[in-house]
């Protein structure tokens, strides 16, 4: 990878792996990024808008300008050098998840917490999950019964759409079980008896190589 391509984010390197897809104007492409990337990297939509002209400045990308009627828009297109870009960047090994969770960061540090509050984070968590999984509901449909917006695209698809329905389902799962467990400890949870059951659980895991 070039130096030059070392610069750039990964949030640029999803704009341009998009544009690999096909050219698109930057609403289109600011739809697309809430549409499939908003639950593995969510960002703001100012830097949806932004990016492509850093692909521009790069060489990785084109911009033209086109009218609706009296209305301009700037069509984005990938360059071959974005397409080698691209292709480096695929095959380099991605780094693993990283996790922002505030509401369960609040329950681990929740020792000097009343009961409610607890409570209060691990509805919050719960409503994550339902969200997630309305948005997992409302692309499923829409691949189930018109093939949706790129159905050439389905077989990748197809990889990752069940790790985000799966965590989401996960998150709903933990949030239960937290929920009644929390419920059953007094005002002051201080005192509460531990449940150790995932601890044994993970005890008996096979240890990783070399640990």
């Amino acid at each position: 990878m070039t130096d030059r391509n070392r610069t750039l984010t990964t949030t640029a390197y999803a704009l341009l792996g998009l544009l690999d897809i096909r050219p698109w104007t930057t609403y289109e492409l600011a739809k697309q990024v809430a549409r499939s990337l908003r639950l593995i990297w969510p960002r703001a939509e100012s830097n949806v808008y932004e990016g492509p002209k850093a692909l521009v400045a790069h060489g990785l990308a084109t911009a033209r300008q086109e009218h609706v009627g009296r209305r301009p828009r700037t069509v984005y297109a990938i360059t071959p050098a974005g397409r080698e870009a691209l292709r480096q960047w695929r095959a380099e090994p991605g780094a693993g998840p990283t996790m922002e969770f505030e509401a369960l960061l609040k329950v681990l540090l929740g020792d000097a917490s009343d009961k409610e509050s607890l409570l209060t984070n691990i509805r919050a968590a719960r409503d994550w999950a339902d969200r997630g999984q309305q948005i997992c509901a409302d692309i499923g449909r829409g691949y189930v019964q018109d093939g949706g917006p790129l159905p050439e695209r389905l077989p990748i698809i197809s990889l990752t759409f069940p790790f985000l329905l799966e965590f989401a389902e996960l998150v709903e799962r933990w949030s239960e079980r937290a929920e009644q467990e929390v419920r059953r400890w007094p005002d002051d949870p201080t005192p509460a008896d531990a449940d150790l059951s995932q601890f044994q659980r993970a005890a008996a895991l096979k240890p990783a190589a070399g640990g």
